[in-house]
């Protein structure tokens, strides 16, 4: 069943916003309808480019985003990604490089709480310590997912604190923003959702939010706030940016306004409908921060980057950029995730291999046969190393006969008894996928990876990449980086497939685009 299909069981549907509470599915078309006229005068592309023209001017800003996973370079496009943060590489980015922006990926997604908190505050004491050297001013991102997963507030308590001792304004609060256009994401009346078909379903009653490490129970994001941060921050405190401010007559100074009352790591949330909404946002920040003097971190998914950099939105890449140009070789596509959305997009493409749209081997790893049926790591049923053998094996099989070969892992979840052992059993798996990868003997004719671990760690520890500039999307919100010198095939092109993200048929379309040039 679809997300909306199960969530509807039991709960209200209606066509409007009236009386909409955090288990009311709305109708998408009929909602933005009643909203549109809500608006100011300035026309679609007026604000960006008055960031565009303030970011110019501003040449003493260096803006980093913290990436818990690789797919939150979905909206951007001429910008760097670093996968590693020693001070000598974060240092030559700023200083040999002259980067204004870039991503540094910690992948911190897949870490145990621990673990993440600990990468956080390296990062941000060595990005501090350079800045700080140099005269220049430091802007971090803490970007995570769209659907609410991932280590909040914990990375953003680790930034904060580091800020507050080393730097002379404390932290005075930070934004929560999850509102992800091309994924389909929304908040309104402070309520989060996502999209499917014209179905607004609250994020809440989402699969996502059954996540084993990082579930959640409130669709509406100042009590979201209020249960993750155990009631630190209560719900009633939270003050909410609403699309009246965002639309009103004087859109940047009323958020403006708003962000002036954050103080002692006070906490906004924020209602957004389109990109114009992130990008009034962005606006009212810089006026607080560069006038005001605020100091305000901000946790958000991928839209909030583009709207802070000023870039408009680009054509999808082209078919011809992202093969390897082995026209001879097959295509690698390699699937982990696991969500109900992963797995119809998986199927449709097994659809079109059957349907001779595309020509392609589908290899199954089956995970029953790693672990045990309590999901425990430690006992393992079968011979990995035998399972690694024979799937490498098929792979080049297929490859060095021009065909595209599909790993996917089996789609029954497997999950531990803690949220510290699910991720253990994920790393485990996406491990497995690594080391095909490596096995490789040459170059495919391309490179998919479906999934934010499993992206992150076929790049990473899979090809060896170092550093890559993100040129830009192989499809809606599907980004494709262009991997360093050295990497294990240097200047190739990697496409990185969100697991939550696009329509069933969008993986098979891009096999089968990839697969006509």
């Amino acid at each position: 069943k679809s997300i909306s299909e199960k969530a509807r069981a039991g709960h209200r549907h209606t066509m409007t916003t009236e009386s909409a509470d955090e288990t009311t599915i709305l109708n998408k078309t009929s909602t933005f309808q009643s909203i549109t006229s809500r608006t100011d005068e300035k026309d679609d592309d007026t604000y960006r480019k008055i960031i565009k023209s303030r970011l110019a001017t501003d040449t003493n800003t260096i803006v980093v985003v913290l990436d818990d996973d690789p797919t939150g370079t979905q909206t951007v496009y001429d910008i760097p990604v670093l996968t590693s943060w020693s001070e000598q590489v974060l240092e030559n980015e700023i200083v040999t490089h002259k980067s204004a922006a870039f991503y540094v990926l910690t992948n911190s997604r897949s870490m145990t709480a621990t673990e993440a908190e600990e990468v956080n505050k390296v990062i941000a004491t060595r990005l501090v310590n350079i800045t700080q050297k140099r005269g220049l001013s430091l802007s971090l991102i803490s970007r995570s997912d769209s659907t609410l997963r991932g280590h909040y507030p914990l990375e953003i308590d680790a930034l904060a604190s580091v800020l507050g001792e080393k730097m002379t304004t404390p932290v005075d609060g930070h934004i929560v923003m999850p509102f992800f256009l091309e994924g389909g994401r929304y908040t309104l009346n402070d309520i989060h959702y996502v999209a499917e078909g014209d179905d607004l379903v609250p994020a809440a009653m989402t699969p996502f939010a059954k996540d084993k490490a990082f579930g959640f129970t409130r669709s509406n994001l100042k009590h979201y706030v209020e249960e993750k941060t155990k009631g630190r921050t209560l719900a009633k405190d939270v003050i909410s940016i609403t699309l009246d401010d965002l639309r009103g007559g004087n859109g940047p100074n009323a958020v403006r306004n708003k962000l002036n009352l954050l103080s002692n790591g006070a906490v906004a949330t924020v209602n957004a409908l389109s990109l114009r909404d992130v990008e009034v946002l962005v606006l009212g920040l810089l006026d607080a921060t560069s006038i005001d003097g605020k100091n305000i971190l901000v946790r958000s998914a991928a839209s909030f980057v583009q709207a802070r950099l000023g870039l408009e939105k680009r054509s999808i890449v082209n078919a011809s950029v992202i093969n390897n140009g082995e026209q001879q070789r097959g295509g690698l596509v390699v699937v982990g995730s696991y969500v109900p959305k992963s797995t119809k997009q998986l199927r449709a493409l097994l659809d079109f291999g059957e349907q001779g749209k595309v020509n392609i081997e589908p290899i199954e790893i089956n995970v029953d046969d790693i672990f045990s049926d309590d999901g425990v790591t430690e006992e393992i049923k079968g011979p990995v190393q035998t399972i690694l053998t024979n799937t490498c094996t098929k792979v080049e099989k297929a490859l060095s006969s021009g065909v595209h070969a599909v790993v996917y892992t089996s789609r029954k979840l497997v999950s531990g008894n803690t949220p510290e052992e699910s991720l253990e059993i994920g790393n485990t798996v996406s491990s497995l996928l690594v080391d095909i990868v490596k096995s490789l003997l040459s170059a495919p004719r391309f490179i998919v990876a479906k999934g934010g671990i499993t992206s992150s760690d076929v790049a990473t520890k899979g090809l060896g990449v170092k550093r890559a500039t993100v040129l830009g999307q192989a499809s809606q919100a599907v980004p494709v980086w262009s991997i360093g010198e050295e990497s294990k095939f240097p200047g190739m092109s990697y496409v990185v497939f969100p697991g939550n993200v696009g329509a069933e048929d969008d993986l098979a379309k891009l096999v089968e685009r990839l697969s006509g040039v």
